[in-house]
């Protein structure tokens, strides 16, 4: 284990993981709730998720952006473009909204023209892929390949095979034994 993983393990168990009666996004009940915003956007956390995350994905080719459906992949995948940058890797970043902006030129994934292009969807905590799925629909509609989704927590609730079912390689840098849930 790396010790940017061991470190990032230490910050999401000791001030992302809350304890009580949740409702997920997916309508499901929890008895602890993974909020890793808390831990994305602090200033100690968020490098160490651009490490782990590049590491993580690194075996995977032609990569040239990173990204996913917005508020939960932002951060991961501003992460990934600055530690990639200071690893000597490019990856550039997109934002998927959840509808098309209605102004403007109406468009529903910003950043970089990805027509052709491989990306890495990315997402903070996957509990039933949704988001991840949501945001490679988007994706298709302007020419991207997908070549895979990576999230930073998974749930183990079922994501990895939704995901994988749907046919796309699906890369977890932490799950529930590593932050002491399952």
């Amino acid at each position: 284990m790396t010790d940017a993983r061991e470190r990032l393990i230490d910050f999401v168990k000791k001030d992302a993981v809350f304890h009580g009666d949740f409702t997920l996004t997916s309508g499901k009940k929890a008895t602890y709730y993974v909020d890793m915003r808390r831990v994305s956007l602090d200033h100690r956390v968020a490098p160490l998720i651009g490490q782990v995350m590049l590491d993580l994905i690194a075996d995977v080719p032609d990569v040239v952006a990173v990204g996913g459906l917005t508020m939960g992949a932002d951060p991961i995948a501003s992460a990934i473009l600055h530690q990639g940058v200071v690893a000597g890797r490019s990856y550039d970043a997109f934002v998927v909204r959840k509808e098309p902006k209605d102004h403007g030129r109406g468009r529903q994934v910003e950043g970089p023209d990805l027509e052709g292009k491989r990306v890495i969807v990315v997402e903070d905590t996957s509990t039933t892929g949704g988001s991840p799925l949501a945001a490679i629909e988007a994706l298709k509609k302007v020419g991207a390949e997908i070549a895979g989704v990576a999230v930073v927590v998974d749930r183990n609730t079922g994501a990895r095979e939704i995901i994988e079912d749907a046919g796309y390689p699906y890369f977890a840098a932490l799950d529930l034994n590593d932050l002491g849930l399952a």
